[in-house]
């Protein structure tokens, strides 16, 4: 071991007389763990709710969304399909024919989107069609048409599994007493729930024929879903396909429907950053006093030590090496206790929140490698930079003046 780093480890560990030097020691190791504890949790949190939020919103939409500049939709879009999925990034593409409609239930009408999907196809990477909260999904060459319903919907309408349901859309039909509005009965197979709050509250899905039937869309749809292997990369996968695809075509990806949402998170994600290492860096400033504090307390010595032969850059290393510790100590104590709190509030689900407000029902906090570095990085730095001025007075000592009185 170096003697520096040996004096420097003696000098943290304070006998009986210089108890203050070691209060002040302790305070600003706390420091550091707070500041570091904080910023671990708060860096958590917003990763936590974004990529949850993220990870629901895409799986009840598409990465990209093909649509038709032409109110009438979409016509050949088997063509179109095969087209979109001969691109290697792309996993699946699906058609959908969707349209808001009046949902009469069993206690009160409510208005929906009914979507209009080719099962079978979603089924494989929908993990919340995999797994119905209650029920099975619709047959398609079932006796009775059959439908299934959000969660919230069914909650709201009053309806069950096998209880009877009427869809009333806005276009119309002609009768001998004028034009009456197209309705047809379902029967609900099913209620599934996404955990995404607005899609369970407003949405009830059939087969895509039924709804082809149902909205006069025979041969058409109004839109075509595609899902890709990287998500971000669905800006690139955009641009390839509109230079194969007709050019009454539109293409939306899920960051330009998002983007706000994700934006305004990263946003608050920096902020939080830069707000609470402020924390770190009042911490640090205690490193300041303790050093300097030290230097007066160990003149003498620093003066005996000169004397027999350290250098100036010797001295500066002892409490170089002497501010170090406290960082290395207060970061890597805020680093566990960070971790230790992540773990805890997503095993017990500490923090409860409104799921109509905030499309989750506990805060989930999920520690990112990268968050985790720049935390470790921007903590020693700052201890680091708040020894230099300590030890440069400490290596300015003149052993002369030191060792007068002795």
């Amino acid at each position: 071991m170096r003697y520096e780093l040996y004096i420097a480890r003696r000098y943290l560990t304070a006998r009986r007389k210089q108890a203050f030097i070691s209060v002040i020691t302790f305070i600003s190791i706390l420091g550091i763990t707070i500041g570091v504890m904080a910023l671990v949790i708060a860096l958590a949190l917003i990763s936590g709710f974004q990529s949850d939020v993220q990870g629901k919103i895409l799986g009840t939409t598409s990465h990209l969304m093909i649509s038709s500049l032409a109110p009438e939709g979409l016509s050949g879009y088997s063509q179109i399909i095969q087209r979109i999925e001969q691109d290697e990034e792309v996993v699946f593409a699906s058609p959908m024919v969707y349209d808001t409609v009046l949902l009469n239930g069993p206690l009160k009408s409510s208005g929906v989107v009914l979507r209009g999907m080719d099962i079978s196809k979603e089924i494989k990477f929908s993990p919340w069609l995999q797994k119905m909260k209650q029920g099975q999904l619709p047959q398609e060459r079932s006796k009775v048409p059959e439908i299934i319903l959000g969660s919230d919907v069914a909650f709201r309408v009053g309806a069950n599994v096998g209880e009877v349901v009427t869809i009333i859309t806005a276009s119309t039909r002609l009768s001998p007493v004028g034009p009456l509005p197209r309705l047809k009965r379902f029967r609900v197979a099913g209620i599934f729930q996404t955990g995404l709050y607005e899609y369970d509250s407003s949405s009830v899905i059939v087969p895509l024929e039924t709804a082809q039937n149902l909205f006069q869309m025979e041969g058409r749809v109004n839109l075509i879903q595609v899902k890709i292997k990287e998500i971000f990369k669905a800006e690139e996968v955009q641009q390839r396909l509109q230079n194969v695809l007709p050019l009454e075509t539109y293409i939306t990806t899920w960051m330009e429907l998002n983007k706000s949402l994700f934006s305004a998170l990263k946003l608050e994600k920096k902020l939080m950053f830069f707000t609470i290492a402020l924390i770190v860096l009042v911490a640090a400033l205690n490193i300041i006093a303790t050093l300097i504090l030290m230097v007066m307390e160990k003149t003498r010595d620093i003066g005996i030590l000169m004397a027999m032969g350290a250098t100036s850059a010797d001295i500066r290393r002892i409490f170089f090496f002497q501010g170090a510790m406290i960082g290395i100590m207060g970061t890597f104590l805020g680093v566990i206790l960070g971790l230790l709190w992540c773990w805890l509030a997503n095993t017990f689900q500490l923090i409860k929140v409104p799921v109509e407000i905030y499309q989750i029902a506990f805060v989930p906090f999920q520690v990112q490698g990268g968050d985790l570095a720049a935390v470790i990085l921007v903590s020693l730095a700052i201890s680091l930079i708040s020894t230099l001025f300590p030890s440069y007075r400490a290596a300015k000592t003149d052993p002369v003046v030191a060792l007068k009185y002795e």
